[in-house]
């Protein structure tokens, strides 16, 4: 997931006892306030702020995942309200379980990346029973990989730049996913391969309340506003209610390209409602690998750990630093606990079809606020839980409005480009092809393959064999062969 701007969040604790800070019992023995140097009043801010600051995903998750842009290979699609439900259930069981048993201040909810790669790529070869089914499985391997230490080799095993080049990539290309999703830029015929807005110019009224919702979300965070991107959500949509009652600009249309994209905002006829839950268990595990071959559903299934695996291992650690929970080499209380439940997110995302659910770093915000147990973490769940109950809220905001989120994340991950060391050739090619080609080919999937297929070959060929540890040689095999498919399933009949 996406960093915020830096904020002071390593403050030293107060003390433990300080007014208010507790001193003994079974509630301090669950989370070790005392240990930590925290209060109970400071882990409920902590918590409030943090699902303040990552609500936003409860708007935007619908929006990706939702509606007739995001239907399978079969037209199958989800349905925007249902999705928003099981989001808010899936994050807010997940963030509470994390809370309890890692006993650390991070929550779990939808990661934009891996959403993204479901609605953009993944649907056009298999239906979305089979694509959550992969999830879940992915899930499996990540919880099977976390708990016999596996998943610490695999991280040490994959060079930094690369790590890094991946979270920069998958940025770019929820970036430019917001980017078409907002009509600022358009695809052409005979000409370049997208132009900017309608006919080169920027002309219709939803396109500009996505700058101006872009514009608004930029300040706040550089004004260190917490909750930020949500706030900006509502008032773009609100602007977006404003300019539907003038100028009833309606559905876009080959007769009415000004229009909105998506959703048309209007206002609810009901603000509360029960949630439904109809997305529970519908997933198909296996189904891919009759659809697509034991292959290429092999492949998607690298593909969804390594997006996994990667993003969410660098945001616990960068988290735990913050709390001043980690340790000189990096690792933290509870460690295997955390990694264990967040693969347990992914098959919680699965089976509720909400999409793989992983650490978020905007957790940082309720650190910066004092949070440093995982009672915090129990009070950001209960709040996911309670959210419920107000979907129909989530679905009046506009495709342009939530697009502008998607830019603001993507450019949050593109800060990650300066922990790449572009001065060696060895690792700066490789990280290149990695960043350009997931946008370009429209395809998360093809820039990890492709980056890792370059930094095996190119390191094996000027002689520095020592860089490539053994694992890669299986990745960037398999990657080779996930590329090569089609001449390799015909080849075999």
């Amino acid at each position: 997931m996406a960093k915020h701007p830096a904020t002071d969040v390593n403050a030293s604790p107060k003390p433990a006892n300080e007014p208010g800070s507790p001193t003994g019992g079974w509630f301090d023995r669950i989370f070790n306030f005392s240990g930590r140097g925290t209060t109970v009043g400071r882990e409920l801010r902590g918590g409030v702020v943090t699902f303040v600051t990552i609500s936003y995903i409860l708007v935007l998750n619908p929006l990706v995942l939702g509606g007739a842009p995001s239907a399978d290979v079969k037209g199958g699609i989800l349905e925007s309200m249902q999705v928003a439900s099981t989001t808010a259930l899936a994050a807010g069981v997940l963030t509470i379980l994390f809370g309890f048993i890692a006993n650390l201040p991070f929550a779990l909810a939808a990661g934009l990346g891996i959403n993204s790669f479901l609605a953009v790529s993944m649907v056009h070869q298999v239906t979305w029973p089979e694509a959550m089914g992969l999830v879940l499985l992915n899930g499996v391997v990540i919880v099977i990989l976390g708990a016999t230490g596996a998943r610490t080799a695999i991280f040490n095993a994959v060079p930094a730049g690369l790590k890094s080049a991946i979270t920069v990539g998958i940025g770019m290309f929820i970036a430019f996913v917001g980017l078409v999703n907002s009509g600022f830029v358009t695809r052409t015929e005979g000409g370049p391969p997208v132009q900017l807005g309608l006919a080169g110019s920027i002309s219709s009224i939803p396109t500009v309340l996505f700058i101006v919702t872009l514009l608004i979300v930029a300040v706040l965070l550089i004004r260190n506003v917490p909750g930020a991107i949500l706030i900006g959500i509502v008032i773009g949509t609100v602007l977006s209610l404003i300019a539907e009652a003038i100028w009833h600009l309606g559905a876009s249309s080959d007769d009415n390209p000004g229009g909105w994209h998506l959703t048309v905002p209007s206002l609810p006829e009901q603000i509360v409602s029960l949630p439904d839950l109809s997305l529970v268990g519908a997933v198909d595990p296996f189904g891919s690998f009759e659809r697509v071959g034991p292959v290429a559903a092999l492949m998607l299934l690298l593909t969804l750990v390594f997006m996994n695996f990667f993003d969410a291992m660098g945001a616990m650690t960068g988290l735990a630093r913050n709390a001043g929970l980690a340790h000189a080499d990096g690792t933290f209380p509870r460690i295997r606990h955390a990694f264990v439940l967040e693969g347990f997110g992914a098959v919680v995302g699965g089976a509720t079809s909400s999409s793989s659910n992983t650490i978020y770093v905007d957790s940082a915000s309720g650190i910066g606020e004092g949070a440093r147990t995982g009672f915090a973490s129990v009070v950001t769940g209960a709040l996911f839980l309670v959210a419920m109950f107000f979907t129909p809220l989530a679905v009046i905001v506009p495709m342009e409005v939530g697009s502008a989120a998607l830019v603001i994340v993507g450019a949050m991950m593109m800060m990650q480009v300066t922990d790449i060391d572009w001065k060696d050739f060895s690792i700066a090619l490789p990280a290149f092809l990695t960043i350009i080609a997931m946008p370009l080919t429209y395809s998360i999937a093809n820039g990890i393959g492709v980056g890792f297929i370059a930094f095996v070959v190119v390191n094996a060929l000027a002689g520095n064999l020592r860089k490539i540890h053994w694992l890669l040689w299986i990745v960037g095999l398999g990657f080779v062969i996930y590329f090569a498919r089609s001449p390799i399933e015909a080849l075999l009949g």
